[in-house]
């Protein structure tokens, strides 16, 4: 009997220091993993430092208005083009910097909102911590408050930027993007905080994107921006945010921009899209072998003589088309959208009747896609990138910010009307 017991003893020694060394090693194993996956999640949330560095409680005064309340307030738009986002420096592109001056013309002409294409990226203290210049935050404010103090709506962005963002919509850059998307946008959205529902915070420019693919992780670009305005708190709580489809191109977003991102906030957010089209009036200049530049537009104002520069296509029925589109897909439910940007450029190398007719379609075009625009809920900011030459888009004489093409200037508040 005492010997069957010491045989038991052995096998229970036996069998609990092996059950203890299995636990012990599944332990050491879980401990192992959860070690992994947390050195991951540093990986990737911890690319940057976190600037969300001063949370603060939510401020909702002077935040009222919901998306659809603030879109019935912007009349019209106007782009500061090539101008805060030109690359080598505000002045880099050929045009002056921005004065107070500058935007009161803009106002007293009938603009009660400006969108604010702004570069980032070449403004980095150091891009090891993605760290803006305050310099260059205090000059993007400084020109936000020019706006504010007109009573203006305006639209800060991540323009193009380099191409950072918006010409790296894989699945390789997701992670990178979405930590620098993380980084600068709670910068940018703490220093401009204290604005009221006036300002607009808008998280790309033209986003290249042509698949279902691309776009899942364009999704996560805008959720980064989403939740990196709101985390800051105060009035960005509560602020509009913008987010844009897919190249801003509206048949793409029609089709891929079946889902949005997720906010916390309800009825604060727009969609946005640009109109140029057809290419071949709005931008072409030179032939292609797709396609001839179109030097007229419109069913009117068709050259009886010229007539291979007509438009073929793309002309008040495709306008039509394609407005309603948007409408349907977003404004009837409470998602405005914004028209970022739309224009035409003006071709004065032509000369005689065809410079007169040309100039009198391209009035025509841009009446049209405001008048078209209005009807449809979408909020039109003519794109004027300071050229007040040949295939320019420039209103303004920016240098004595004065009223350069009054033909243009006319159409657009005639479209509003």
């Amino acid at each position: 009997m005492s010997q069957l017991n010491k045989m038991k003893n052995t096998i229970k020694t036996y069998l609990l220091s092996t059950f203890l060394c299995f636990s012990f090693l599944s332990i050491w194993a879980c401990s192992s993993d959860k070690e992994e996956e947390k050195q991951e999640t540093v990986e990737v949330v911890g690319l940057y430092p976190s600037y969300n560095t001063n949370p603060i409680a939510a401020d909702a005064s002077g935040m009222s208005s919901t998306a659809a309340q603030l879109a019935a307030k912007i009349k019209l738009g106007w782009n500061i083009g090539n101008t805060l986002e030109a690359t080598g420096g505000e002045t880099a592109w050929g045009n002056p910097k921005v004065t107070k001056d500058l935007i009161d013309a803009v106002k007293a002409n009938g603009f009660n909102a400006i969108r604010i294409p702004c570069s980032w990226n070449q403004y980095l203290e150091n891009a090891a911590t993605a760290k803006i210049k305050t310099e260059w935050l205090d000059r993007v404010k400084e020109v936000v408050q020019y706006c504010v103090d007109n009573h203006m709506y305006v639209v800060v962005n991540i323009h193009w930027d380099g191409g950072w963002l918006e010409n790296n919509i894989t699945e390789a850059k997701k992670v990178e993007n979405n930590a620098k998307q993380k980084a600068f946008w709670e910068q940018i959205a703490t220093h401009l905080r204290g604005f009221d529902e006036h300002l607009l915070f808008a998280s790309a420019n033209e986003p290249a994107v042509e698949d279902a693919t691309q776009m899942a992780v364009l999704t996560s670009y805008h959720q980064t921006f989403i939740d990196a305005v709101r985390s800051t708190g105060g009035k960005n709580a509560n602020r509009v945010l913008v987010i844009q489809g897919p190249t801003t191109d509206i048949e793409k977003t029609n089709k891929l921009m079946t889902t949005l991102p997720t906010d916390k906030v309800a009825n604060k957010m727009m969609v946005e899209v640009h109109y140029y089209a057809p290419w071949n009036f709005g931008g072409l200049t030179k032939d292609e072998s797709w396609g001839k530049m179109f030097y007229y537009w419109g069913a009117n104002y068709h050259s009886t003589t010229d007539t291979e520069r007509n438009a073929t296509y793309g002309e008040e029925a495709d306008l039509e088309k394609n407005f309603k589109l948007m409408k349907t897909q977003f404004v009837d439910k409470g998602i405005p959208v914004l028209l970022g940007e739309f224009g035409a450029i003006r071709r004065t190398t032509l000369t005689g009747d065809a410079l007169t007719l040309h100039l009198a379609s391209r009035a025509y075009y841009l009446k049209t896609v405001v008048k078209t625009a209005k009807a449809n809920g979408l909020l039109p900011f003519y794109w004027d990138e300071g050229s007040i030459g040949n295939n320019g888009f420039g209103i303004f004489n920016r240098t004595n910010n004065t009223v350069f093409d009054t033909q243009v200037l006319t159409a657009l508040k005639e479209g509003l009307q």
